[in-house]
């Protein structure tokens, strides 16, 4: 199960992206130390938050340091763009590298977590969008969807992908 604080943050700026996701420190288990926030701004869709969380299964697929923290803005025109860092365990010293993850790739993950949790997906966004939220109350959801966190080891659609020249940039 892949857990998620979803937020919804309805007053947009003009040029607001699709939703920001962000990795924060999470002192429970050494198995899992970073937490997954998604962040969605404007009208949220079952598509939008489908978009987000493939964004950051698919960071984590290229990242594969589960120390890492990661902060991505999704757009409609750039996909995922942003950075994860990790304290070097050797050096004590914090290394930094920029994470970008086409649109496409994103769309195609999409799609499968839709097959997959669509229901939870689409549970969630109902639940954000309920009208009988508390004035002035931040909207927040935490979710559990039925997908396994990506594989650490080797993975097969990746090396298609860079096969492709769909490559990550980091």
């Amino acid at each position: 199960m892949l857990e998620i604080m979803v937020k919804l943050e309805e007053e947009g700026v003009e040029a607001a992206p699709i939703a920001r996701v962000n990795s924060v420190a999470s002192e429970e288990s050494l198995e899992t130390p970073s937490r997954e926030v998604v962040t969605l701004y404007g009208t949220p869709t079952a598509e939008s938050l489908a978009l987000a969380v493939a964004a950051s299964l698919e960071a984590q697929k290229v990242q594969r340091r589960p120390d890492a923290l990661r902060d991505l803005t999704i757009s409609s025109e750039a996909g995922a763009v942003g950075d994860t860092a990790w304290r070097d365990t050797s050096t004590g010293e914090m290394i930094r590298a920029d994470l970008a993850i086409p649109l496409t790739v994103l769309r195609e993950t999409a799609a499968e977590l839709l097959v997959e949790g669509g229901q939870a997906i689409r549970r969630a966004i109902a639940g954000l969008l309920q009208v009988d939220w508390p004035e002035g109350v931040r909207r927040a959801l935490r979710i559990e969807l039925p997908v396994a966190r990506p594989d650490r080891g080797s993975d097969a659609l990746l090396a298609r992908r860079e096969a492709d020249g769909a490559d990550y940039e980091e």
